[in-house]
């Protein structure tokens, strides 16, 4: 793969700006009610100069944010105003706006009005809040990350604080974002967004789709498109079949759908225009795919993320209290066991052994494909319980259409789809500069991404040292593009079985092809003697293949369709 060249520039997604928009309430509604300006919507205070760099800056703006809180007997300490002075003495990067918003809620809590405190027990769902990194303990690359971001974002999101635990992936991943996000681009910003909320929703992903409302709101979209899909312009609507293949069956998208799009008379799709889309829609397929992955929890300002009601103590007794149990994080623990351990050493042992075999002989292109054939058939047959529970999410479904439409394996019914080969249509020879020039820099932006993603090592796997896991990494990477259909002709796909147990198959699956069904269990299941940032590494693989697995079928769709 191509290592692109650093983009300059800072990043930013827009979000933050605007209060998150309630779960279930009408956009138009809450704009009525709010009306005018971000600031005005506040009612008297202001949140304009918390993100600056300068402190002065911040201590001014503190200082107003305080005197419109606190006036008034505190009247003015609205319910979302109090989540957000808990977010940022929670989630600021900058300590004086930490300290300065946890000495504001004291003050309204004096005054006898309840304050909020958070729900939940850090930014992941599945990974102890103690194990997280937390802001104010950063060091000074993370911190310089962090001040980034909320200097752009507004907030330090709950994505951000997981992906953390990798800075150098991080610092890519926002860089493009911001790109296709902020930067000049084929497609307006309220497009750009609307399509993200369109992708999210495709896996009930509430998270992203609340995240990108709020943002959608804030660049001028038309707050009637919220209410359905059938309510945006038809140039949209148009992109529903399009979003829907890409997300559950992209092996089916064939040059005949991208013409309908490129030739619709008036609500017709430029090229560069249908590029910006794909790249978005991909990015947002995946980004669900590491949102329920990793257990992203509601953000704090959020609703699921924050409440008003006192802790109860009721769950449990006393003397977990005075013996320092918290908390929920202490009963999932996984205790270091033999089982788990010997599991360490046996996956080891199995990358040994396959080496030696790769030394020794190499096997014949016939039994090669043979072996492709049999993983991308056995792929199938891999699947969760259907009775697992999985992360509560809220109906998202007015935002696209054929809600029945899901993944489906390759062969079902007899049907049978003709294996994508890599040789015939890559990223390095043929995506890559199609998306380069179409939609200029992104393809380098997006190069460097699957780069650093690819071959992202400490040299360590649980315990253990100076690691080659180039085998390994390589194998999960080639497993999800193998459910996808794309072979590799210099890949042994025995390696798979040897390399992914059942569990961590099953893991890989459901992240990727339906992320909405994840559960803890999943998480927990796979690996468990591997640090939490190995196995947010592994997402980081997955979110990666998923998302180059989707652009090749769109791609090379695109391409046939110019040629």
């Amino acid at each position: 793969m191509r290592c692109g060249q650093r983009a300059a520039g800072s990043f930013s997604s827009g979000a933050g700006r605007l209060p998150r928009l309630r779960h279930g309430a009408s956009a138009a509604g809450l704009l009525r009610r709010r009306g005018g300006s971000m600031e005005e919507r506040e009612g008297d205070v202001r949140w304009d100069g918390l993100c600056s760099r300068d402190a002065a800056a911040r201590a001014a703006a503190l200082e107003h944010v305080g005197q419109a809180v606190l006036r008034r007997g505190g009247a003015a300490a609205a319910p979302r105003v109090l989540a957000r002075l808990l977010m940022l003495a929670k989630r600021c990067p900058f300590r004086d706006v930490r300290e300065k918003s946890e000495a504001i809620l004291s003050g309204v809590q004096e005054l006898g009005i309840r304050i909020p405190r958070p729900l939940g027990h850090g930014p992941s769902r599945f990974i102890p809040e103690k194990e997280t990194i937390q802001v104010g303990n950063e060091d000074a690359m993370m911190h310089t990350l962090f001040a980034d971001s909320f200097a752009t974002l507004g907030r330090l999101d709950n994505v951000t604080l997981v992906m953390v635990f990798h800075p150098q992936y991080l610092e890519s991943f926002l860089k493009t974002q911001h790109y296709l996000l902020q930067m000049d681009g084929p497609l307006p910003l309220h497009y750009r967004h609307y399509i993200g909320i369109m992708a999210a929703a495709r896996h009930q992903c509430s998270y992203l789709v609340n995240l990108h409302v709020n943002d959608f709101l804030h660049v001028g979209g038309d707050p009637k498109w919220l209410n359905g899909l059938e309510n945006a312009p038809q140039k949209l609507q148009n992109l529903g079949e399009l979003n829907k293949m890409l997300a559950h069956r992209p092996w089916l998208i064939t040059k005949e759908h991208i013409e309908q799009l490129l030739k619709t008379e008036e609500n017709s799709w430029s090229l560069a225009e249908l590029i910006h889309a794909v790249v978005l829609l991909t990015h947002y397929h995946s980004l669900a795919s590491f949102t329920f992955g990793c257990g992203i929890s509601p953000e704090i300002d959020c609703e699921g993320g924050h409440t008003f009601r006192p802790p109860s103590v009721s769950n449990y007794c006393i003397c977990d209290m005075t013996n320092g149990y918290h908390g929920v994080d202490d009963v999932h623990a996984s205790p270091t066991t033999t089982e788990s351990v010997c599991e360490v050493e046996a996956l080891m042992e199995k990358m040994k052994q396959l080496q030696e075999c790769r030394d020794e002989e190499e096997a014949s292109q016939e039994e090669m494909a043979t072996r492709f054939e049999r993983e991308k058939r056995e792929s199938m047959f891999v699947c969760s319980s259907e009775d697992e529970e999985s992360a509560p999410t809220r109906d998202v479904s007015r935002h696209f259409e054929d809600t029945s439409y899901g993944y489906k394996d390759f062969s079902r019914h007899g049907m049978h789809v003709p294996t994508f080969r890599a040789q015939d249509y890559s990223w390095e020879d043929h995506g890559y500069s199609l998306v380069n020039r179409l939609y200029p820099d992104v393809g380098q932006l997006l190069d460097e991404k699957f780069h650093i993603a690819y071959n992202l090592t400490y040299n360590t796997m649980a315990m253990h040292k100076d690691v080659d896991t180039s085998m390994l990494r390589r194998a999960i990477w080639n497993y999800i593009h193998c459910m996808f259909g794309i072979r590799y002709d210099d890949y042994d796909y025995g390696e798979i079985n040897q390399l992914l147990d059942r569990s961590f198959k099953v893991y890989i699956k459901t992240v990727v092809c339906t992320p909405e069904k994840t559960t803890k269990r999943m998480y927990d299941s796979f690996w468990r003697q591997f640090e939490h940032s190995e196995k947010v590494h592994v997402n980081l693989l997955l979110v990666e293949a998923r998302m180059q697995a989707e652009l090749l079928y769109a791609l090379r769709a695109i391409t046939r369709y110019m040629t």
